[in-house]
């Protein structure tokens, strides 16, 4: 049974896909033959008192994006729980594309039928999975208005797709760190007269707001939207709350050092307190509330450089997304972001798990539901 329809004037609730769960040549060199992401995933352990890994997902559902079953599963699961759409991250490296086929194959089949979007992730890959500059698997580069053509013109297939997200009819496209692109101006100018050409009315283009600093010139976005929990947490916290982290720190390191079992992470957060501060902050029609499920990347990075929320409870989540949808209607801000759908070794997902089951889907159906409003 499909939930009632919203309002035209709803807001949309966005979730972040990570593509990486199938196989790559380039993963395989790099990570060992056949990596996908469901490595890092099961080979996490416990790293200190009641920490929550391996997360294993529901019915051990270990699946390949590449599948039509996968899809519309995922598709069938988000659309029955209040999300109105899928935001896939794209990877472009002047030319070279990794981890593409999940969306070329949505595009080649077709189906599902159900809103997508595109946003760049434009940063190099490095081994400490950071977007650094240290052991640099894959640079990135941006070249000149050739290169930019050959880009365009590679998401113009999915611009034109009649399932892609559009604002005023405008494809939304989100873009992670324009503060890199040296040319972002020339660059944009280009691709908004290339749409117009190819028939579109231009381009929406959105700013993620994340933990590095954000793009100051003016006039290169249409909107933004807050990544979270990071941008909150490296741009949003106050003295106080940095002195409160410091000691939840360093009464875990005591313990850790009397010889007991560790209470949390050494590189720990309040999930209340990261909450906290990103609801007190409004939102506005050209600036997109952001949200966020948990996080915990210990999978993906040895604990003492990981960062884990502590005190993490549906409950907060709920209550967190409730009022970052509440505030997107009140703005008439379109949208709601949330990090993420399958964020597995980041910690932040969306899917049902064997220890909370659908209780995350459910928390977000109870928070868009507008027959309660």
């Amino acid at each position: 049974m499909n939930p009632p329809a919203r309002p035209s004037t709803a807001p949309q609730v966005v979730a972040f896909v990570l593509p990486q769960f199938h196989a790559i040549a380039e993963n395989s060199a790099w990570w060992g033959e056949g990596f996908t992401e469901w490595r890092n995933v099961r080979r996490a352990t416990p790293q200190f008192r009641d920490h929550d890994q391996p997360r294993v997902p529901m019915g051990r559902k270990y699946y390949d994006l590449r599948m039509l079953d996968t899809q519309s599963w995922q598709c069938e699961l988000a659309r029955a729980h209040g999300v109105s759409g899928f935001c896939y991250y794209h990877y472009w490296f002047n030319g070279k594309r990794l981890l593409e086929q999940p969306v070329d194959l949505l595009l080649e089949r077709g189906i599902p039928d159900f809103p997508f979007c595109l946003a760049w992730a434009n940063e190099p890959w490095t081994r400490a999975w950071d977007g650094g500059d240290r052991e640099v698997l894959m640079p990135q580069t941006y070249g000149g208005a050739a290169d930019w053509r050959v880009h365009f013109d590679r998401l113009l297939k999915a611009f034109v797709d009649p399932r892609y997200m559009r604002h005023g009819g405008k494809p939304v496209f989100l873009v992670y760190r324009s503060a890199s692109i040296v040319d972002c101006a020339g660059m944009f100018d280009y691709w908004r007269r290339w749409a117009v050409d190819s028939g579109l009315p231009g381009l929406h283009l959105v700013q993620m707001l994340t933990g590095f600093e954000a793009d100051t010139r003016h006039g290169l976005f249409d909107a933004t939207v807050d990544f979270e929990p990071m941008h909150t947490m490296y741009h949003h916290y106050s003295r106080r709350d940095r002195q409160h982290e410091r000691l939840a720190r360093h009464r875990a390191k005591f313990v850790r050092w009397v010889g007991g079992q560790a209470p949390h992470a050494p590189n720990s957060f309040d999930y209340d307190r990261v909450w906290a501060r990103i609801i007190e902050r409004p939102a506005a029609p050209d600036r997109y509330p952001g949200a966020f499920v948990d996080w915990d990347n210990s999978p993906r990075r040895e604990i003492k450089r990981a960062i884990v929320m502590r005190n993490f409870s549906v409950a907060q989540f709920e209550a967190g997304l409730t009022a970052q949808y509440k505030k997107a209607e009140a703005a008439a801000a379109p949208y709601v972001f949330i990090n993420a759908w399958n964020e597995w070794a980041e910690g932040t997902y969306l899917e049902p798990d064997e220890t909370r089951g659908m209780a995350l889907l459910e928390a977000v159906g109870r928070a868009t539901d507008t027959t309660r409003r």
